[in-house]
């Protein structure tokens, strides 16, 4: 038996789903730093998870994963590529061999340096667009949402 919904709930549920306009602009700024990003080789994703590794000591994926908020395969899964592209080295822990170590490379600094000037002029785009406190507002109550 088929209940149906007013078409008046679907415009509620349209104009206050905080789920759904936090995914909308979600999209919407990994577009804009994708794009930005395009000529240094990486996405927005990329560009997170190697400044995730950019650490005096390499990580293990658990602490990198949490900080991402991934879970460790799907974490496990987007180092592949930047593995095979020479940015990023898997290592095994010499204080456990079972727990594996992330670590940037040579090139993966090189790129990381190349990516944080497009990196800060695309937020300088937002701060100017929005405005730095509004910014900084957005900011903090996604923290608290994480």
């Amino acid at each position: 038996m088929s209940k149906k919904i007013p078409f008046e709930t679907t415009l509620h549920v349209r104009d206050t789903c905080l789920c759904l306009h936090v995914q909308r602009a979600a999209r919407a700024l990994a577009r804009h730093f994708d794009e930005a990003l395009r000529p240094v080789g990486l996405t927005n994703g990329q560009f997170s998870l190697l400044m995730a590794l950019n650490r005096p000591q390499p990580p293990a994926i658990k602490p990198v994963a949490q900080l991402l908020a991934m879970d460790r395969t799907t974490l496990t899964a987007a180092i592949k590529p930047l593995e095979r592209q020479g940015l990023v080295r898997i290592d095994s822990d010499p204080a456990d061999r079972r727990s594996r170590l992330l670590a940037l490379t040579e090139k993966g600094h090189w790129v990381l340096s190349e990516a944080l000037p497009i990196w800060t002029n695309a937020h300088a785009e937002f701060d100017a667009q929005l405005g730095a406190e509004v910014m900084e507002d957005l900011r903090a109550s996604l923290r608290m949402l994480a």
